[in-house]
């Protein structure tokens, strides 16, 4: 009997084990080249191929339902899901600025998992649709890709979670210059759209930070709202200005994009923290806003976007995940953060490269996001692998 890990839980799943899974990634000028690659690379699909994951860079968004028509009538899959990305990744590779799509294609059993969509103001819909399917299979784990533009986002992640046996989900808001597309079994968007899985499907994920703290841990003493006015007690530009140190606070527009809040995460046994931008500082009158509602009482902590704690920080993450390995994995999701990839690690695809430095030819694919979701949140600057069993 197989094992799911989900942080630190495990869960007796009874999967048996299975081969790994096709994979496919492509760049070219037009999607139909681009997709007729990618179907050359998977070669002889199985029958058994029950559910494709699909990711595409945001010009090839307006051609999403062609791609999709196209893989459907050129393979055996009839599910899939996914989204629009400004960029994809897959095995030891990331695209961006250029036309390109990357699949996988997973063999799960007929009954184990169930794709939604149309989940937008509260998740009524998914058990109108899908309700005597949850009832019976009592899912407990899902792959959600969301669109940043509805405000409910957050909200409804935590709804679709606390619906869940485990309350554990992956995922990202889809990412785009345009139209934030999504795939579900169609295109679709403004909402949350994905597949939930039964309890036979095995799976083992970790979440990467790509900021580091550099002050200690801090309790909000006022403020409203996203504006903090004080932070133990003091004026909180005051704590902020000693917490980045005195070249820093020289300068306080050197901090735009290098300097964040981190929100630590109540009850995590791994030390998570949410990753905030900081939107104003206002020095007259000692205020510091984030882009996140804060209640007096919080705590909070300042961090700096740091290429090489961020390194070692994937290595750790990788590292955990391949230790709690009962066997091989068939293949990967991986959703990052727009401010990670390139812009964190460099370039020639840095980052999957130490994710296939680590797990090999592994089948990976996914995408830069808006946000990442694990668990029951909305995360910023991280990255969360998944992996199948």
């Amino acid at each position: 009997m197989a094992s799911c890990y989900h942080g630190r839980g495990i869960i007796d799943c009874k999967e048996p084990l299975l081969k790994p899974f096709h994979y496919a990634h492509a760049a070219a000028s037009d999607w139909r080249q681009a997709t007729e690659s990618c179907i050359e690379q998977l070669g002889s699909v199985p029958e058994t191929a029950s559910l494709g994951f699909l990711y595409v860079t945001d010009a090839l968004s307006p051609h999403l339902g062609d791609i999709l028509k196209h893989l459907r009538q050129r393979t055996p899959v009839l599910h899939w899901v996914g989204s629009v990305g400004i960029g994809i990744c897959a095995t030891g590779v990331e695209y961006y600025e250029e036309p390109a799509l990357a699949i996988m294609l997973g063999e799960f059993g007929a009954n184990s998992f169930r794709v939604f969509s149309g989940v937008t103001t509260d998740i009524q819909a998914l058990d109108t649709s899908h309700g005597a399917w949850i009832r019976e299979h009592q899912p407990y784990f899902g792959v959600v890709h969301a669109d940043p533009r509805n405000h409910r986002t957050e909200v409804l992640v935590e709804e679709l979670c606390e619906s869940l046996q485990t309350g554990f989900l992956v995922g990202g808001l889809a990412s785009s210059r345009e139209a934030f597309r999504q795939v579900a079994d169609e295109v679709t968007e403004g909402g949350l759209s994905g597949v939930l899985f039964s309890s036979s499907v095995s799976v083992s994920t970790r979440l990467t930070q790509g900021c580091s703290p550099i002050g200690p841990l801090r309790q909000i003493t006022g403020g409203e709202r996203n504006v903090i006015a004080a932070l133990d007690g003091r004026p909180a530009v005051e704590v902020f200005k000693e917490d980045i140190g005195e070249v820093l606070a020289r300068d306080l527009s050197r901090t735009a994009g290098y300097i964040f809040a981190g929100l630590p995460v109540e009850g995590s046994d791994t030390g998570d923290y949410l990753v905030r931008n900081l939107v104003g500082i206002e020095p007259e009158k000692g205020y510091v806003a984030i882009g996140e509602l804060i209640e007096p009482g919080q705590r909070l902590m300042f961090c700096r976007r740091d290429a090489e704690t961020a390194r070692e920080d994937l290595f750790r993450m990788l590292g955990e995940l391949r230790e709690s390995m009962p066997e091989t994995p068939r293949g990967g999701l991986y959703f990052s953060c727009l401010g990670r990839g390139t812009g964190l690690f460099g370039p020639d695809s840095a980052e999957l490269k130490i994710v296939q430095e680590v797990f090999g030819e592994l089948p990976v694919v996914g995408f830069y996001a808006n946000g990442e979701i694990s668990h029951d949140r909305l995360y910023g600057y991280t990255g969360v692998l998944t992996l199948f069993l």
